[in-house]
């Protein structure tokens, strides 16, 4: 009876390892011919041109800052470096315990000012409002702490721009970053979100704000997620992007249209996942509203970040990732396979629904009734032979392909050594690292069924610097 059930069910996960492979094999495809159109047409398109004949849109970089003392004076003098001729930094000290909020003070040169709000999200309280006093474009929004989602509407609030950046705290964007994904509302008035791509700071050099020295991490846990985040932003979101079905812009890097997002309620406070649900959310109203719009990732506006070093660190991140794209789809249940939603509704929703939220579920339980199978003998040569095909070849070689892409792309890896680095590491993450995660959102899944809201402490430590 077990065998017979057993040898029923294995064809149905090599089905799944088959469907979810393709998909990643079909985006990393759309990537590849997005990718070189794309360095092809930035050859013949100057930023700085298009900026002064359109007229740049004023911008608010809004910095939610919750015990980010190790790196928030570094993140911030960054963003004085940036190319653009008109923005404002605003801070939001989110009730930090340490001392966030003395360094700022201290390394800018605070005063108490008034600011006007400009919409009425419901927030936590704001205790008070700085001004620097050496650099006038940057505030600070001291108020009770309530979660970065609540940071972020407070900061939306206090927004006089008609867009806003929303970006983390120990994040450091490269100088022209904003011109470059700025550009898409320039080009398309329709356009309400643009993702950038973000890279690991983590072996890094940094000198006055500016990544001065780029290199591979060292720490093997930090080197891991450098070849994830390539497969997550060249391989996965350039794909979906050519699809028009893009359904997650990265919280650490995005910038949006301000007023499209006040019409939708701002971010919401009851998910971990604040930056993929607004996503869905917006698609949702747009399309109930009949908003013309558009939601676009490009490649190359770079922000730079802090990843988890410690397999402590990481399986709380990776907790709270999973969580919050639960947190974000069940509320929009009615988007899946419905088709007023377009190809959201029908192509991306879908997927996220399945292969991301449910993914974990179902590969946890085909690698254990793969060793089941395995252990009572009734696991066929073919049938091995697929499933390691399905489950590591082509897991190495959608790595090995997203590591091309970066090379294809703006090749931010200068030395020889960092590539032959990342093609080693896309051969041996798929020998334990890669089902460690798996293991990690598996168990995520039941943390969202407990309804866990915890956002789980980050270690933070202070970039490398000359």
């Amino acid at each position: 009876m077990i065998n017979s059930l057993i040898e029923l069910l294995n064809p149905v996960f090599l089905i799944y390892f088959l469907v979810i492979n393709s998909v990643y094999l079909i985006t990393t495809l759309l990537a590849f011919s997005a990718i070189r159109k794309y360095v092809r047409r930035l050859k013949t398109v100057n930023i700085d041109e298009l900026i002064s004949l359109t007229g740049a849109l004023p911008i608010t970089l809004i910095v939610p800052a919750y015990n980010e003392e190790a790196t928030c004076v570094e993140s911030i003098k960054s963003l004085l470096m940036l190319k653009y001729p008109e923005y404002e930094i605003l801070v939001v000290n989110d009730g930090s315990k340490d001392n966030t909020l003395e360094k700022l003070i201290k390394a800018f040169d605070l005063k108490p000012v008034d600011r006007v709000v400009t919409s009425n999200i419901k927030t936590k309280k704001v205790k008070n409002v700085y001004r620097s006093f050496k650099h006038d474009n940057i505030w600070v929004i001291d108020k009770e702490n309530g979660g970065k989602s609540d940071a972020l509407n407070t900061g939306i609030n206090f927004c006089r721009t008609p867009l806003f950046c929303a970006m983390d705290a120990d994040s450091i964007l490269e100088r022209d970053a904003l011109i470059r994904i700025v550009r898409p509302f320039l080009e398309n008035s329709a356009t309400i979100a643009v993702g950038g791509i973000i890279r690991i700071a983590n072996g890094c050099t940094i000198k006055d704000g500016i990544v001065k020295e780029i290199r591979m991490p060292d720490n093997f846990i930090a080197a891991f997620q450098v070849l994830e985040y390539f497969r997550a932003f060249l391989s996965s979101r350039m794909g979906w992007d050519v699809l028009n079905a893009m359904l997650i812009v990265s919280g650490a890097f995005g910038v949006f249209r301000r007023s499209t997002v006040v019409e939708a309620g701002g971010y919401s406070t009851n998910t971990v996942g604040e930056d993929m649900e607004l996503i869905v959310r917006l698609h949702r109203v747009c399309r109930e509203k009949k908003i013309p719009y558009r939601i676009t990732f490009i490649p190359d506006p770079v922000a730079w970040t802090e990843c988890p070093s410690s397999i402590a660190t990481l399986a709380r991140q990776r907790d709270r990732w999973q969580r919050g794209l639960i947190e974000s789809l069940i509320p929009h249940q009615k988007m899946l396979f419905n088709p007023f939603y377009g190809r959201i509704g029908l192509l991306a929703f879908p997927y996220f629904y399945f292969f991301e939220m449910l993914g974990p579920l179902i590969e946890i339980l085909g690698y254990f009734l793969f060793i089941v199978s395995l252990a009572l003998g009734i696991a066929s040569m073919p049938f091995v032979i697929a499933f390691f095909t399905l489950t590591l070849i082509f897991g190495i070689a959608i790595s090995i392909a997203a590591v091309a892409l970066e090379e294809f792309s703006i090749q931010r890896y200068p030395h020889f050594s960092a590539l032959i680095k990342l093609f080693f590491l896309a051969f041996i993450e798929n020998f334990g690292y890669r089902q460690v995660i798996t293991y990690w959102r598996f168990k995520a899944i039941f943390s969202a069924l407990r309804r866990v809201k915890e956002w789980g402490d980050m270690e933070k430590k202070a970039f490398n610097k000359v």
